[in-house]
């Protein structure tokens, strides 16, 4: 990408491409039942970041309890919730910066810091969940977190990662405009 510019038309949409890949991930964990799970037979856990269900046995119906009424299940569906919704703010603000045909890259880095931020929250809400889960709601047999939770983990490692490659993206304002001169290293025989 830095050797041929962003106005290179196919390297000038990665990272925006990248943050819409990071919304996308983060829709599938917000609305994912599969946050917790049972891991062996019979299956009587299932949880999200939502709610809890449980069943009595193999063939029994689920009966689910909100985790809205405890504190922290609020407290982690708001930071993840926040999380998310900056990170969106990005991904917007990431396709209004790479539509101008003149770079704003101080408006890039200022994309990057944000991402920061959001990362910060979303795993908040990814810590506090799995913690105060296994201390307040009962659970039986051999449960783990499953795959709704790895895509909110994978989520955020990408704000971690996309916020570094927005703030240093301004680094190479020069390389990236053409305004270096290129060196050439070979001897003459």
């Amino acid at each position: 990408m830095v050797k041929y510019g962003l106005d290179y038309t196919r390297c000038r949409w990665i990272l925006p491409l990248l943050l819409g890949i990071g919304v996308i991930f983060g829709i599938i964990a917000l609305a994912g039942r599969g946050w917790l799970e049972s891991q062996t037979l019979p299956y009587v856990h299932q949880a999200s970041l939502w709610e809890s269900c449980t069943r009595p046995g193999q063939g029994g119906p689920w009966t689910c309890e909100s985790l809205m009424g405890y504190a922290w299940g609020r407290a982690a569906a708001a930071t993840y919730l926040v999380g998310f919704l900056l990170l969106v703010i990005c991904f917007a603000l990431a396709i209004i910066a790479f539509a101008i045909d003149t770079l704003r890259f101080n408006f890039i880095r200022g994309i990057g810091g944000l991402l920061f931020v959001a990362a910060v929250f979303s795993i908040m809400g990814l810590v506090i969940y799995p913690v105060k889960f296994s201390t307040e709601i009962q659970m039986t047999g051999i449960n783990m977190f499953s795959w709704a939770y790895g895509f909110g983990w994978t989520t955020a490692i990408m704000e971690i990662c996309l916020g570094f490659f927005f703030c240093c993206l301004p680094n190479y304002e020069d390389q990236i405009l053409g305004n270096v001169k290129p060196t050439y290293f070979y001897s003459s025989p």
